[in-house]
């Protein structure tokens, strides 16, 4: 490497693509075009970026496999940034594999980090915890090192492990501030105020309270009867019984909550759970066959009993019983979660994110841009979807994670 590319990559490596810019900007050889690409990525050209990256990985050749994998490793990232989350994974893991044959350590270890950040955006908690677990710190560069510790304080806050995400920020801050690159510092800041910012709304007795995450931490752990509506589950003294898969006896458990101490109609449940406003025989007959799954689902965490006029929760002991929803209430609260990230989305990263159809989300898309709170730009494949930034909402990394279906 001469001078001018060693300064260039200097440069980028204090997060100044400008001063990179100035001495590589008219070179054609392939560390010049490399170096030039990550510029244009810094710089939000994401396109002209990956455009010179592969230019430079044709340039190196077959021979220079190790420069051709970190070329990869740098397409990877911009395609993660921008969203583009069904970028083949498979070849960042082979060209991770690569450097760790060759003994490029910091390379292969940020190739690692980049699959975990993958896996946490479409909430593969599990894959990306294993994946951090396989990832040594010690060999990564104070830049890396920074985003494997938001990577680890993201899953943290997703499983609500508050200490631990409060542990992994203040290493992240750390090795922003040995990194000097003042966006990972916001970038750490940022995260570490999502702590402090609105997670999700409680309802019990006709009161409602906003809560923090480590407040909804404490609630789900707590003895009260929650109806987590976040991830359509009940939780109470630790144990959660999840109702994912069970549609109709979650919306008669969300219905009896909103309606405890007091019972609940059964015209009124009828109604919640399977969309009709006939009451008749067969209908009450199909409530008292779900009423009755749902008591035996619930198990030990409460009962439900029978009134004159209809059902009553009945928690164990003297808990009480409250519904838990997003901080926002919305058809649309997942979508709008993830767009106020403030990053552009595609539709078909959206749907990846969300574990739904593309037409599911391309429908709920333009149902917000209706309704004025998201907007697209762009055309065809490159059309991407933003929203208004809404102080105090948080992100995905706030929302606890799926549960395992019920």
């Amino acid at each position: 490497m001469d001078a001018l590319t060693a300064a260039a990559a200097q440069a980028l490596a204090a997060g100044d693509p400008i001063g990179a810019l100035k001495r590589v900007a008219l070179r054609r050889d392939p560390a010049a075009l490399a170096l030039r690409g990550i510029a244009m990525a810094q710089l939000g050209d994401w396109q002209r970026a990956r455009e010179l990256l592969r230019d430079a990985a044709r340039g190196f050749g077959k021979p220079a496999a190790t420069a051709r994998a970190r070329c990869l490793i740098a397409e990877a990232e911009i395609a993660l940034v921008s969203r583009d989350l069904a970028w083949p994974g498979n070849r960042l893991n082979e060209a991770r594999a690569l450097l760790l044959s060759r003994g490029d350590l910091a390379n292969a270890g940020h190739a690692g980090y980049l699959e975990a950040r993958r896996h946490l955006l479409i909430g593969q908690l599990a894959t990306a915890e294993q994946v951090m677990n396989s990832i040594d710190p010690v060999q990564l560069t104070p830049a890396s090192l920074a985003g494997f510790w938001l990577v680890a304080a993201g899953i943290a806050m997703r499983q609500l492990a508050i200490p631990r995400a409060s542990e992994a920020l203040d290493a992240a801050a750390s090795a922003a501030t040995d990194a000097r690159i003042p966006m990972l510092l916001a970038e750490v800041q940022r995260t570490r105020d999502f702590l402090q910012a609105p997670a999700a709304r409680l309802f019990s007795s006709g009161r409602e309270s906003v809560l923090h995450l480590a407040e909804v931490a404490d609630v789900l752990r707590g003895p009260v009867l929650v109806v987590d509506a976040c991830r359509n589950a009940v939780c109470a003294d630790g144990k959660t019984v999840p109702l994912g898969r069970r549609p109709v006896l979650f919306a008669l458990a969300r219905a009896l909550a909103e309606a405890w101490p007091n019972d609940r109609d059964r015209g009124v449940l009828i109604s919640h759970a399977f969309r009709s406003q006939h009451a008749d025989d067969s209908m009450r007959a199909r409530l008292r066959v779900e009423i009755g799954r749902l008591r035996a689902a619930l198990g030990a965490l409460g009962g439900i009993k029978a009134t004159a006029r209809g059902y009553r929760l009945a928690p164990h002991g003297n808990a009480g019983v409250a519904v838990l929803t997003p901080p926002i209430i919305d058809d649309h609260a997942a979508v709008l979660a993830l767009l106020a990230e403030g990053e552009a989305w595609s539709s078909s990263a959206l749907a990846l994110a969300l574990g739904r159809s593309p037409r599911t989300v391309q429908r709920a898309l333009r149902q917000l841009a209706a309704a004025g709170k998201a907007e697209s730009f762009g055309r065809g494949r490159a059309c991407r979807w933003i929203a208004p930034r809404m102080p105090g909402f948080p992100t995905t990394l706030l929302l606890p994670p799926p549960l395992p279906d019920g």
